[in-house]
């Protein structure tokens, strides 16, 4: 069971599996705010993958709903978008708020007992406004989602050899016998995105995964493409080039 942290009481709200709506208030175009929608986009594969359907609802303008696509960001919903036995508000730090009870217009953030609010820090640095692709998907979601960002050339260059490393390597694994995902594995990034939405903790079960000497290739090939549910960085997008 997924539980967040509600950011305005400091508390973990556990996630009851039922149909969810993940709301990303998004009002400009900026870095920080496709921040917010890549937050809720990964939020919203977590609650899937723990069987809850969801409605990712938003109004991002169009320069950001661009990005948001080269990020393999899904499309989101019209805010006006009704259902949901709980609303995850995805905001950043200077986020608005409508009023203290109800369901509001939808234009920002309602407080009631079926709703939580997810703060995302802010991006910094000189590489966010320019840089797309699934190497800044992964340069974000190597942080904590409450900690800023500061993007610059060299995190852009570092996620970009990650990628490239990860996806040579599951292209690799994927001619190898298939083996199922090890349960040890498969518990270990479940519980990590199940707390709090841990990703960074999810990228370290995958190095771990690479360098065990016990797990094999076909398993690691599994266990990649299992967590890449999550993530959705295109991990086995190699498979099958050629040279």
């Amino acid at each position: 069971m997924l539980r967040i942290t509600d950011a305005r009481t400091g508390e973990p709200a556990e996630i009851q599996r039922a149909l969810i709506r993940v709301h990303a208030h998004v009002p400009g175009d900026d870095p920080s705010a496709l921040r917010v929608l890549l937050v809720a986009d990964v939020l919203a594969r977590a609650l899937e993958m723990g069987g809850s359907p969801v409605l990712l609802v938003g109004d991002p303008p169009a320069a950001l709903r661009e990005r948001a696509d080269d990020l393999g960001i899904r499309p989101t919903e019209a805010s006006g978008t009704r259902g949901g036995q709980r609303v995850l508000h995805v905001l950043g730090p200077d986020g608005s708020t409508v009023g203290d009870h109800g369901e509001g217009d939808g234009s920002g953030v309602v407080r009631s007992g079926t709703e939580v609010t997810v703060e995302v820090a802010p991006v910094t640095g000189t590489g966010g406004s320019a840089a797309t692709g699934t190497a800044l998907r992964l340069a974000l979601l190597g942080h904590s989602r409450r900690t800023p960002v500061v993007l610059d050339a060299t995190a852009l260059a570092e996620a970009a050899h990650t990628l490239d490393h990860w996806r040579k390597a599951v292209a690799a694994w994927a001619t190898r016998p298939s083996r199922p995902v090890p349960e040890p594995v498969r518990q270990a990034l479940k519980d990590a995105w199940e707390d709090d939405l841990d990703v960074r903790a999810v990228l370290d079960v995958l190095r771990d995964v690479e360098g065990a000497r016990d797990v094999p290739d076909g398993a690691r090939f599994e266990a990649y493409a299992y967590a890449d549910r999550l993530l959705g960085l295109e991990l086995t997008r190699e498979i099958g080039a050629t040279a």
